[in-house]
């Protein structure tokens, strides 16, 4: 059973529901047996039939009893697991964006959609299953026992030693099942990874003539999987063979002692039926939760990944109390101080960032201060710690060690929801939903109006685009629609900041991917739509920084200077150094 199950809202009551149906249907069980044993020992007897029917009214009734009982819980459950799959789903939903790109891209995107869409659906099947499950194996077995102790001591004898054995069996196979169920799983990840890359460069592959010979690869990956997946299926379906068989012979076991005592006349025959109609059902639910093993191991699992994402931002997202009590004491709710205008202020202290104990830093004890609205240019080379200063800013990573600043209220992370609502951000590759045009753009802001969109698009340089399209913002974009280019993209992805009017815009390598003319003319419709924002632009393209009012150098996961393009042209440092290695002309 999931270690986490028991922490899921509203799992107790349903417990105790099915608690109390189990214990009815369990006596529905015994009431059956016995009234089932009673019938048919009279008419063994001789007796006439019309002589059984309250008997066999009494056995239709529990007969009817146990089956509600099982359509009860089995509604119980689905109801809780169809409640909880999309309160799950909420939750990993709201904690991707939080958590931000890195995420997805340490993760897999592949992973990330397999686990959002298949990975809710098969942990609702292990919900609906596991609890009637478990509490099935907890109680009727117990209750039939005792039962059949006080009717006959030597086939509750029998039966006490042989379940033992059946569940250390259902052990071992569970155990050896977990790891080929394991490798499945990271041939899967592997298989939906692969997928989503091989769709997304499709077009470059095609370009380069290569698309025939990737095939290979997909067909590769696609047999790992199946093979995965076979040996998978046939450790169940042996599974499945060696509990019936090894439940077989402890019924037949049972059988045989009491056919031995009724033949030398040491039992009646309706204690022999009736302890002979209970047996099955004694091995049931352990055959149950064995053969059921098999179908919710993924979704455990499935369910296990997803609550380590969702709990992942309970440490990350942490308030300095000292901070949290100056603002309560200021008359500010917690998290109010967040709001950035041009008075406002950031400091990051001494914040460094490890994503190994062992490794090395990614960012070491920077110490930088942004007031106000500002445009700031962060540069340096590929792995200086760019995008990871990005994501500390934008509220997606959580400092290993140091502390940050804003409005004079101490914070351990930027991870606050209030932060994210004053924030926009444009990564390298904008994703285009599909959608209508209007739809997109509309992201950070969904009552947006038409008119607000059109006046967004317009800003961005895309009145053109908008004019070309014969559905105009209604027209579909994205998977399945108009594909756009790599700079109406961007645009696209410009029109959603600025629809949104948040003070603070993240831009993270945005033109990195596009050609140079391409790159200029964005730069031309960017640049004054940065004006009455804090802007963070990071790239490795020096021609922004002449216009950035502040410049942040980056080497090694260290800042290494600081200061306007003059400031730092005349200092001949590492800034200096970038300039000439480039060979970008700037004077």
């Amino acid at each position: 059973m999931d270690k986490n199950l028991l922490g899921y809202k509203g799992v107790k009551p349903v417990f105790l529901i099915v608690g109390f149906l189990t214990l009815v249907q369990s006596l529905s069980i015994l009431l059956l047996a016995k009234s089932l044993a009673e019938v048919v020992s009279a008419l063994f007897a001789g007796e006439p039939l019309k002589e059984q029917g309250a008997k066999s009214l009494l056995f239709l009734l529990a007969f009817l009893v146990r089956h509600a009982c099982a359509m009860l819980m089995s509604r119980t459950s689905y109801r809780f697991a169809e409640a909880t799959g999309s309160s799950i789903r909420r939750q990993m939903m709201d904690k991707l964006f939080q958590l931000g790109p890195r995420l997805a891209g340490d993760r897999g995107t592949g992973n990330v959609v397999t686990l959002v869409l298949e990975g809710v659906t098969k942990f609702r099947t292990y919900l609906e299953l596991i609890i009637p499950r478990m509490v099935g194996m907890a109680v009727t077995p117990a209750l039939l026992l005792v039962y059949v102790y006080t009717q006959d001591t030597s086939s509750g004898v029998i039966l006490t030693l042989t379940m033992p054995i059946i569940i250390v069996f259902m052990i071992l196979i569970g155990m050896t099942a977990r790891k080929q169920m394991d490798r499945q799983l990271k041939s899967y990840r592997t298989l939906s990874n692969h997928f989503v890359d091989s769709l997304r460069g499709l077009e470059t592959l095609k370009f380069l003539g290569r698309s025939r010979s990737h095939s290979e690869s997909i067909a590769a990956v696609s047999d790992r999987y199946r093979s995965a997946t076979m040996r998978t299926l046939r450790v169940a379906f042996l599974s499945s063979f060696a509990m019936d068989f090894f439940t077989m012979l402890s019924v037949a076991s049972v059988a045989v002692s009491l056919g031995l005592r009724l033949v030398n006349e040491q039992m009646t025959l309706v204690t022999g039926l009736t302890i002979l109609i209970l047996a099955p059902e004694y091995f049931l639910p352990v055959r149950l939760v064995g053969a059921d093993f098999h179908a919710t191991l993924d979704g455990k699992e499935a369910g296990e990944a997803m609550k380590s994402i969702i709990d992942r931002e309970a440490v990350q997202a942490k308030l300095l109390e000292p901070g949290e009590q100056e603002a309560i004491q200021d008359g500010k709710a917690p998290g109010a101080f967040f709001t950035w205008n041009n008075n406002s202020s950031l400091r990051l202290n001494e914040v460094s960032v490890k994503y190994e104990e062992e490794g090395a830093s990614s960012l070491e004890e920077v110490k930088l201060e942004f007031n106000g609205y500002a445009k700031i240019g962060i540069i340096g080379e590929s792995g200086a710690g760019k995008s990871t200063l990005v994501d500390i800013l934008g509220g997606f990573l959580h400092p290993t060690s140091g502390n940050i600043t804003i409005n004079g209220n101490g914070v351990s992370a930027l991870t606050d929801e209030e932060w994210r609502k004053q924030t926009a951000y444009i990564p390298q590759r904008p994703y285009i939903f599909s959608g209508t045009l209007a739809d997109n753009v509309r992201f950070y802001y969904p009552e947006a109006t038409q008119e607000a969109v059109a006046a967004a698009l317009e800003s961005a340089g895309l009145s053109k685009l908008v004019s070309s399209l014969p559905g105009g913002l209604d027209e579909m974009i994205g998977g399945g629609g108009r594909s756009l280019s790599g700079g109406q993209e961007q645009r696209v992805a410009l029109a959603r900041a600025l629809l949104s009017s948040r003070p603070v815009m993240l831009l993270d390598e945005p033109t990195a991917h596009l050609d140079i003319e391409t790159e200029y003319e964005l730069k031309e419709t960017m640049l004054p739509l940065f004006e009455g924002k804090l802007v963070f632009l990071a790239t490795h393209r020096l021609h922004w920084m002449t216009d950035m009012d502040l410049i942040v150098v980056m080497q090694q996961g260290r800042v290494a200077e600081v200061g306007t393009h003059s400031e730092l042209t005349a200092r001949k440092g590492a800034y200096y150094e970038l300039i000439q290695s480039q060979l970008e002309g700037i004077h």
